[in-house]
C-alpha cells in the first residue's frame, strides 16, 4: 500500500541582489486543503534580515514532524489499550551536529512529553515506557530517518 504526500514550496525574488547572496530566504509551504505556512532558513544559519524569525525553518519542521508522528502513534496505541488521555504536550528539542564527513545534520531529537491520563486505567512507569517504545517502533517518521530519537526519562528504544 503506497501513500503519497505533497507539499508545494514557493519562493520568489524580492528585488534584492540575488547574485550577491543578499536575498530573503523567506518562502511559503503550501499543503493540501490550502493551508500556507510561512517558512525561512533558520536565523542561526542565515542571519536576519535575510531570514525570518517569525517563520518555520526546515530544522524546526523536522523536529515537529518527529514529535507529531510519535504523539499520533502514541495516542493510537494508548486508545487501543483502553487508556484515556486528556492532554499531550511535547516540548521536543533537536540538536544539530556534524557527521563524520563534517556536514551538519540533525543528529538527535529529544521528545519530552507531558501526558495527562484520566479514568481508572493509568499506566505505570513501565507501561508508559512500553507505550513510548511501541510508538517509536511504529512512527512513520522515526522509521524514515537516521536521527537518534529519544524520549526524556525513558530508556532508549
Amino acid at each position: 500500500m503506497a501513500h503519497e504526500y505533497r507539499a508545494t514550496i514557493r519562493w520568489t525574488a524580492d528585488g534584492s541582489d540575488f547574485a550577491e547572496n543578499r536575498y530573503s530566504r523567506g518562502h511559503v509551504w503550501i499543503f493540501d486543503g490550502g493551508i500556507e505556512v510561512p517558512a525561512s532558513a533558520s536565523p542561526s544559519v542565515v542571519p536576519l534580515p535575510l531570514s525570518r524569525e517569525d517563520a518555520v525553518d526546515p530544522e524546526e519542521a523536522f523536529v515537529a514532524a518527529v514529535s507529531s508522528c510519535h504523539m499520533l502513534t502514541f495516542l493510537s496505541i494508548a486508545a487501543k489499550k483502553r487508556y484515556t488521555i486528556d492532554r499531550y504536550e511535547d516540548r521536543a528539542v533537536g540538536v544539530m551536529t556534524k557527521n563524520d564527513k563534517g556536514k551538519l545534520f540533525v543528529s538527535k531529537v529529544t521528545l519530552d512529553p507531558i501526558i495527562e491520563f484520566s479514568g481508572e486505567k493509568i499506566p505505570t512507569s513501565d507501561q508508559l515506557a512500553e507505550l513510548h517504545h511501541l510508538s517509536h517502533q511504529e512512527c512513520f517518521i522515526a522509521n524514515s530517518v537516521l536521527t537518534e530519537v529519544e524520549v526524556a526519562g525513558i530508556p532508549n528504544h
